[in-house]
C-alpha cells in the first residue's frame, strides 16, 4: 500500500464522497475512485459500498481506516520530529477564518508571515459558516466569541469584546432598553449559524443567556452592523466591526452597564492531531502580532 492511496482513502471516508475528498486534496474525482478501485483489488476485499447518494465503509473499511489514521498520524510526527532539528519552517498551511477579521486583520498579517518563512504554503479561506476541520482538511481555523466545548485544541490569540449597539434612527422610533429582558420587546438583527440566538450578558454578577429574536438573520457581521446602521434594530457584535461607526456617533452603545464578558479570536486545532511546525510558527506569529491590541 501506498501511502498516498491511504490519505486518499482516508479523506474518502470522512468526506463520504469522491467528489469531496478530491476537492479537499486538490485531485480529480476519477484518480480518486480509480486509487480507491487500485487499493481493494490489490488488498483483495471491499473496502466500501458505493450508492448513488453517499460512500459507506464496510466493516473490514472502518478497519483499515483507523489503521490509516494512525499510520499517517505516525509518518506526520515523524517528519515533524526530523524537521525540529532544522531552524526551517517548511510546509503547506491551509487556514479559516471570519471574513471580517480576514480582511481587517490578516490582510497585512499573512504576507509578511510568508516573508519571514518562504518555504510556507498558505492557503486563507474567509468565510463565517463553521467548518468542519477534519473533513474539510483544514490546519487550523480562527474563531471568535466564546468557544463552545468541542474536541478542538484552542490557543487564544487576542481579546475581544461582544457590544450591544443601535442607530439613532432606531432609538428615535422606541425607547432603548434598560434591561436586557426588555429587548424581546424590540426588533433584533441576529448575528449567528441559523437556529435560535442568545445574548450573553452579566446580570448581578453572573453571566446570563437571553434569548432574542428578530427579522434578519445572518452569519456575517458586516451584514448585521449595516442593517444596524440603517435603523433596522439593535445589533450584538465583536467591536472591531463596530468601533468606527461607534467612535463617530453613528451607533450607540446600549445596556453598558450588562457588558457581555470579554471573549477572544482563537486559533484551534484538532486534539488528536499533533500541530505542524507551520501550524505552531503562525499561531505564534499572530499572539505576538495581536498582544498589543485591546481587540483584535
Amino acid at each position: 500500500m501506498q501511502l498516498d492511496d491511504l490519505q486518499i482513502f482516508v479523506s474518502t471516508i470522512e468526506h463520504r464522497s469522491f467528489t469531496a475528498a478530491a476537492e479537499a486534496l486538490g485531485l480529480s474525482k476519477q484518480y480518486v475512485s480509480r486509487r480507491i478501485g487500485a487499493l481493494e483489488d490489490e488488498l483483495g476485499v471491499r473496502l466500501l459500498n458505493r450508492t448513488t447518494r453517499r460512500l459507506q465503509a464496510t466493516d473490514l473499511g472502518m478497519a483499515l481506516y483507523e489503521r490509516a489514521q494512525s499510520i499517517l498520524a505516525a509518518v506526520h510526527e515523524t517528519e515533524e520530529m526530523l524537521c525540529s532539528h532544522s531552524a526551517t519552517v517548511r510546509g503547506a498551511l491551509r487556514v479559516s477564518a471570519p471574513v471580517t477579521f480576514g480582511t481587517l486583520h490578516l490582510g497585512p498579517l499573512v504576507p509578511r508571515f510568508m516573508q519571514m518563512h518562504p518555504h510556507v504554503e498558505v492557503t486563507l479561506d474567509l468565510s463565517d459558516r463553521h467548518i468542519d476541520l477534519i473533513a474539510e482538511g483544514y490546519d487550523m481555523a480562527l474563531r471568535g466569541g466564546i468557544l463552545a466545548d468541542s474536541s478542538l485544541v484552542a490557543r487564544r490569540l487576542a481579546l475581544v469584546c461582544m457590544e450591544v449597539v443601535a442607530a439613532p434612527s432606531y432609538l428615535a422610533q422606541r425607547p432603548a432598553p434598560g434591561h436586557p429582558d426588555e429587548l424581546g420587546q424590540h426588533e433584533c438583527l441576529l448575528y449567528g449559524q441559523g437556529g435560535p440566538v442568545e445574548w450573553l450578558f452579566k446580570i448581578d454578577g453572573k453571566p446570563a443567556r437571553v434569548a432574542v429574536k428578530g427579522r434578519l438573520h445572518t452569519n456575517n457581521g458586516e451584514i448585521v452592523r449595516d442593517a444596524a446602521l440603517a435603523g433596522m434594530g439593535i445589533a450584538c457584535l465583536p467591536d472591531f466591526i463596530i468601533a468606527q461607526a461607534v467612535a463617530d456617533g453613528r451607533l450607540i452603545h446600549l445596556l453598558e452597564p450588562f457588558q457581555p464578558p470579554i471573549a477572544g479570536v482563537h486559533a484551534v486545532y484538532p486534539k488528536h492531531r499533533q500541530p505542524s511546525r507551520a501550524v505552531q510558527a503562525f499561531t505564534d506569529f499572530l499572539r505576538q502580532e495581536l498582544s498589543g491590541m485591546n481587540t483584535p
